[in-house]
């Protein structure tokens, strides 16, 4: 295979032209088709300059037709979320309109793509990633899982999610193909995998809990057809891999634990029984290093060093949310430990990032919004566990004296000018707002009455 990540479509044009490429149940391309509209988009792009931002307008086939002509014309293809606000979406553009213009040379280490991350100030933080990265990741992918992670890929999910992203072109690399949605469907999913036209399913936890609660209501026997479930974006609720296994008996169902920044870095096989904390061993390109931040014996600052790591934050990044580099070592500030069987344990966050619904969500963010509005004084954004979105996303108002807002009104302010999955799905009053040492919101404080949950400072907004 070539060291680049869309070499093999060529390949796969001569070899198995007629097999199909890419479907999503109204439109399918074979492999000759899909190379000859890479290759048509590749042409029309001379005029262009070296990073091309996606056209969110279009549906998701197409717009992973328009990635792989980007990159095939040597290009790197930027993909932003169609749900983004336009002021972020103008934010990005100018930030990708000052990035040299001109086409780097063809080569293993030349950048691809630009995937986007949230960062603390509500602006989307850039990483691009190199050709040698990816392609790295689907040879460990592959060495890792074996011949089940060659196979018709189910990926459902947007391109702008670079665990779906990465899902879809596994597929194209490997010449078995992918299956994708333009918008997720536990229906449509269950039917294509008892179809048996995939047998390798990309998910986030939430999707697969939206699968098990659709073939619970309709009584779906087994489905025999599946032999391979990658799950990342969140914590698997792993009390619920047993009603998994029974619904897919032949799958091997699997946790990996990475981020944008890194690829893969640990991976297990979902078990109930493992502690909680566990993410699994280190695939075997990976070495981490655990650092101590403050005692020996604590959970310490998780560094990792392999060939699938980022290249650089668009325009540099240099907030508390941005990854750290130590010579060939990054960290993307998680906290861990390994075990005395070698597996990895994660803490938690340096920072105080949530997860919800597989995306990264930042407190901050939420909080600036809402502190904006004339009726609340400060606010404290916080995650619950949530059995299908991995994490809710609640939020404590410090109100100003007379303020009376309803949580309805809350929420509708929050979605103009937010992303879906960071509106608070809950809105409390804090009575007696606390505070640390130094005047600032005791963000902690409030955390352990959240997971308390019997707090007398704390009321429901109406």
């Amino acid at each position: 295979m070539s060291d680049r990540v869309h070499a093999p479509l060529a390949r796969w044009a001569r070899e198995r032209g007629a097999a199909i490429a890419i479907s999503d149940g109204n439109t399918a391309l074979s492999f000759a088709e899909l190379n000859a509209a890479v290759e048509g988009v590749a042409a029309s792009l001379a005029d262009a300059p070296a990073t091309v931002l996606l056209d969110d307008r279009q549906s998701t086939l197409q717009r992973l037709v328009e990635f792989l002509g980007i990159v095939a014309s040597g290009r790197c293809a930027a993909v932003g979320d169609p749900d983004w606000p336009r002021a972020t979406r103008d934010s990005v553009r100018a930030a990708l309109a000052a990035l040299p213009a001109h086409l780097p040379q063809p080569a293993s280490d030349a950048p691809f793509y630009i995937g986007f991350t949230s960062g603390s100030t509500g602006t989307p933080k850039g990483f691009r990633r190199d050709h040698r990265s990816w392609v790295e990741s689907f040879r460990v992918c592959l060495e890792t899982f074996g011949s089940d992670a060659a196979t018709c890929v189910l990926a459902p999910g947007r391109l702008s999610h670079s665990l779906f992203l990465f899902g879809m072109l596994l597929g194209l690399w490997s010449g078995a193909g992918v299956v994708v949605q333009e918008r997720f469907s536990a229906a449509r999913a269950l039917a294509d995998l008892k179809a048996g036209r995939t047998r390798c399913l990309v998910a986030v936890p939430s999707q697969l809990v939206m699968l098990l609660e659709h073939a619970r209501r309709r009584g779906m026997a087994p489905i025999d057809a599946v032999g391979l479930i990658l799950i990342s974006g969140a914590r698997w609720m792993r009390e619920r891999t047993a009603e998994l296994k029974a619904l897919f008996p032949q799958a091997r169902v699997v946790e990996f634990y990475g981020a944008s920044e890194t690829s893969f870095v640990a991976w297990m096989e979902a078990d109930p029984a493992a502690p909680s904390d566990a993410v699994g061993w280190p695939f075997s390109n990976v070495q981490v290093d655990i650092r101590p931040l403050d005692s020996p014996a604590g959970p310490g600052l998780i560094f990792v060093r392999s060939p699938m790591l980022f290249s650089d934050y668009v325009g540099g990044a240099n907030d508390a949310t941005a990854a750290v580099r130590d010579g060939d070592w990054l960290s993307v500030r998680d906290l861990g430990r390994i075990d005395a069987e070698g597996r990895l344990r994660l803490a938690g966050r340096q920072n105080r990032m949530i997860v919800t619904q597989g995306k990264n969500l930042f407190p901050e963010e939420v909080e600036a919004e809402l502190a904006a509005r004339p009726d609340v004084l400060a606010a404290s954004v916080h995650g619950l566990a949530d059995p299908v979105r991995g994490q809710q996303v609640v939020a404590v108002l410090h109100l100003a004296p007379g303020a009376a807002p309803n949580a309805a009104a809350m929420a509708a302010a929050c979605r103009n000018r937010l992303e879906a999955y960071k509106v608070p799905r809950q809105f409390l009053v804090c009575a007696d707002w606390p505070q640390t040492l130094s005047g600032k919101t005791d963000h902690v404080l409030l955390g352990r009455w959240l997971q308390a949950g019997d707090s007398p400072c704390l009321s429901p907004l109406s």
